[in-house]
């Protein structure tokens, strides 16, 4: 066979050479050898696309490789990839950095700036570009002039004030319009944004739409949180170190260098490129068989404001942007790549795809999410927009699973390490699946992101599977969420619970129209440390859960049906079965649980709980109470060595005697590339399991605990041996805030009309971290001889 190479830069023809391995002839197309590489530009890669359209009309069975040599190659427009260029399942087309380079496609180009002085050591420069939200000296983002300033060690969003809207503020604002209102949701579900149109006549903010969530209510100066945001692109905020603003009316930019820098010796880039490689195609005529491997993804533009699309039901608004964006893709693979310095999200799978492929790469300061999966609202039957509405029953089309193919099905996310996303949009994940089926995501490391690591925004359609993934340092700058979260608000759902309740009664079947395919969690390490390591939201139904490592936050169930959890361990925390329903067919069995039931509005204890290793003995005497864990047993699990992250139990463990069977501690990514940059979690200290330690005392909210170990102490206190002594309370500490004394004893913690006894010391700080979903900790203490009531302060 022929092997036909084509010449650096696409100059020269093709030449010929044999091949005597390869059944089909190979085209390898050079692109940007030499100098070249150092000032390769956008038309190299379009005229490699034309290039391989025109030999592949000759040589139709040919093999197709885009190499590219070592440089940056800046576009102007997306560079879109044609079915033309399509391969085959056995030969698929790749677009390769060329063996020992690494090639990067970037978004953004550079600027031609004659800076003059300005006032105040600004800077200002002409520059014919439309309007761009992001700059870039010396290849680092620079700030975009906002109020407050920028603070790197300050979250959420680097710096928040209550004032950022006040009418003195907005009083030294000549002309806000082009500005835009960042904040988090009154809740801290995620974060919401507004365009500034101007002024009204009173001299108020006048605020467009809000864009990127699906909740998101008006920004009130009395709300809680309302000192969570932030104003940008003022041009009167041009005041620190690092900042710009461009007018685009003047076609001026104005830039405020560090101290003794003259921006003359910066090179400058922007962007306004919302997708960098693009499939656009659709289910009759996909894109399909194309590999895109060893290659970096760079510079591309914000895209909150333009997050429109609301995901029926869930929390979130998105736009279908991405640093690669897919629809009408078939087997297309993404491998080996990094995702940096991107404004809006890196992968995005919109729409019909099927069989894609994202391994083995890296994902870092993304301001959206990593890699989302995304079906169209035309695939989902009964589609109802907006969490607070529903629909008559009668009207509930009763036909299970989708309406159209518009959907990813059948697509994978594997050895990928996920970090630093959400760093403009906080409704933001690691992985996101939003109407999709099939959907697997295993081996990946995701860590020190707002808001959950994985998500799943909407039942619709089931069957993912997510294994031997390791999330943590999740729900760092939002709250009442978890490491993995998902909803089910799907067509079954309703927001009146009573009304739920009675139509699932009559139609069991409903909860299951759009989740076919259990969803299964397996062989994962979760830590969440502001919200649930696990969080089923909202309805969500059909999970299989087994073989999962908690390291914190626990378990939650909400509203759903037919959750089986088996054979996990929950470290210094338990199950949160909250809002629930009569035979609604949930399981949890063969797990380790180191803290009592966390029940809130629970409307029938009837589920199949039992055959549980508890290591507090109130934990397994409050579930008896509840009806629960006849057969469930108390005792020391036994690790072989928990400090070391290993939870397996030692030969001769209570836990085999429920049933309990030891899973691999492996998590997260696999490659050696990314194991080298991979961080691992924070393995916390047992509250629970093992004697008691004479003496030990620990920090609850900045005040210094003991348990209640003598009966000296018991004299001296008046009480029993039952509750957390506090030994010390600092001044200023969230202890002291909440009006916790030296002496106090806390005797138990109410929670949503539940009261938990307070065993010890230990106990107490379990049940701290299984509310920290909250804003506080309601305690009862003992305190000269009576009971009182406080509440201690989550932040």
């Amino acid at each position: 066979m022929m092997k036909i190479l084509a010449a650096a830069m696409l100059l020269a023809l093709p030449a010929l050479s044999s091949d005597q391995h390869s059944r089909q002839p190979l085209i390898v197309l050079k692109i940007g050898e030499g100098a070249a590489a150092r000032t390769s530009t956008y038309p190299r890669l379009p005229a490699a696309l034309a290039a391989a359209e025109a030999v592949r009309r000759d040589h139709p069975q040919a093999r197709l490789r885009f190499q590219l040599a070592a440089g940056t190659y800046r576009l102007t427009a997306p560079l879109v990839l044609p079915a033309s260029i399509s391969g085959t399942p056995q030969a698929p087309t790749v677009f390769a950095s060329a063996r020992g380079a690494r090639a990067t496609i970037s978004g953004s180009h550079l600027l031609a700036l004659h800076w003059q002085p300005y006032h105040d050591g600004i800077f200002v420069a002409d520059l014919d570009e439309p309007a761009f939200d992001q700059l870039w000296m010396d290849g680092k983002r620079q700030v975009r002039a906002r109020y407050p300033n920028y603070d790197p060690n300050s979250q959420p969003f680097n710096g928040t004030t209550a004032d950022a809207i006040s009418p003195q503020r907005v009083a030294r604002w000549q002309d806000p319009a082009g500005g835009e209102l960042h904040a988090m949701h009154q809740y801290r579900w995620g974060s919401a944004f507004w365009p500034i149109e101007g002024k009204n006549t009173d001299g108020t903010l006048k605020l467009g739409q809000p864009t990127a969530n699906n909740r998101v209510i008006a920004p009130d100066p009395t709300q809680p949180h309302a000192e969570l945001r932030y104003v940008e692109n003022i041009f009167e905020e041009l005041d620190a170190p690092h900042e710009w603003f461009y007018d685009a009316k003047t076609r001026k930019l104005y830039y405020k260098p560090p101290e003794g820098v003259h921006p003359s010796r910066g090179r400058f880039e922007c962007t306004a490129l919302d997708n960098l490689v693009v499939v656009a195609a659709t289910r009759t005529a996909p894109v399909h068989d194309i590999r895109l491997e060893g290659l970096t993804f760079t510079h591309s533009a914000r895209t909150v404001m333009h997050q429109r699309e609301r995901i029926l039901r869930s929390d979130w608004a998105l736009d279908r942007s991405g640093a690669v964006l897919l629809e009408g893709a078939e087997r297309v693979s993404v491998v080996n790549s990094d995702f940096r310095d991107l404004g809006g999200n890196a992968v995005f799978v919109s729409g019909y795809n099927l069989g894609v492929t994202i391994q083995g790469s890296l994902f870092q300061d993304i301001g959206g999410s990593g890699i989302h999966f995304a079906g169209r609202l035309d695939s989902v039957r009964s589609p109802v927009i907006g969490y607070p509405n529903g629909q008559p029953l009668e009207e509930i089309d009763r036909t299970p699973g989708p309406k159209s193919e518009d959907y990813p099905r059948q697509s994978i996310a594997r050895d990928n390490l996920i970090t630093d996303v959400g760093v403009t949009d906080k409704q933001a994940a690691g992985i996101a699946i939003d109407i999709a089926s099939e959907i697997v995501a295993s081996h990946n490391s995701i860590y020190d992101v707002p808001r959950a690591g994985i998500n799943i925004g909407t039942g619709n359609f089931g069957g993912h599977i997510i294994e031997f993934n390791d999330v943590f340092n999740t729900v760092l700058q939002s709250n009442d969420h978890g490491s993995f979260n998902s909803w089910g608000r799907d067509r079954y759902w309703h927001p009146d619970l009573k009304e739920m309740r009675r139509r699932v009664a009559a139609n069991p079947n409903l909860p299951f129209l759009e989740v076919v395919k259990p969803i299964v969690l397996r062989n994962n390490r979760w830590r969440c440390d502001n919200g649930f390591d696990v969080d089923l939201d909202d309805g969500s139904s059909n999970y299989e859960i087994y073989n999962n490592l908690l390291l914190k936050g626990g378990l939650k169930e909400r509203e759903g049906f037919r959750r089986i959890a088996t054979n996990n361990i929950i470290i210094n925390n338990s199950l949160h079965p909250h809002v629930s329903f009569k035979d609604s067919g949930d399981v949890f069995k063969h797990n380790i649980v180191m803290g009592p039931y966390q029940p809130i509005l629970v409307d029938q204890w009837d589920f199949d709980f039992d055959h549980n290793l508890f290591t507090s003995r109130v934990s397994l005497e409050e579930a008896r109470k509840l009806g629960s864990d006849a057969h469930s047993i108390l005792g020391e699990p036994m690790f072989i060595d928990a400090p070391r992250g290993d939870f397996r139990v030692r030969p001769g463990s209570p836990a085999y005697k429920i049933g309990f069977k030891n899973f691999p501690m492996n998590f997260g990514v696999e490659s050696p590339r990314l194991r080298r940059l991979a961080k691992t979690p924070e393995i916390p200290a047992l509250l629970t399991a093992g004697p008691v330690v004479p003496g030990k005392t620990y920090d609850f909210s900045g005040a210094t605990i003991k348990s209640i170990e003598t009966l000296g102490e018991q004299s001296a206190l008046g009480t029993d041996k039952v509750g957390a002594l506090v030994v010390a309370v600092p001044e200023g500490s969230k202890a002291a805030r909440g009006g916790l004394k030296k002496g106090d004893v806390v005797k138990s913690v109410d929670v949503a009309g539940s009261n938990f006894p307070v065993d010890d010391a230990p106990l107490l700080l379990v049940l701290q971290a299984s509310h920290k979903w909250q804003q506080k900790l309601h305690i009862n203490v003992f305190r000269d001889h009576k009971m009182i009531k406080l509440e201690i302060p989550y932040e």
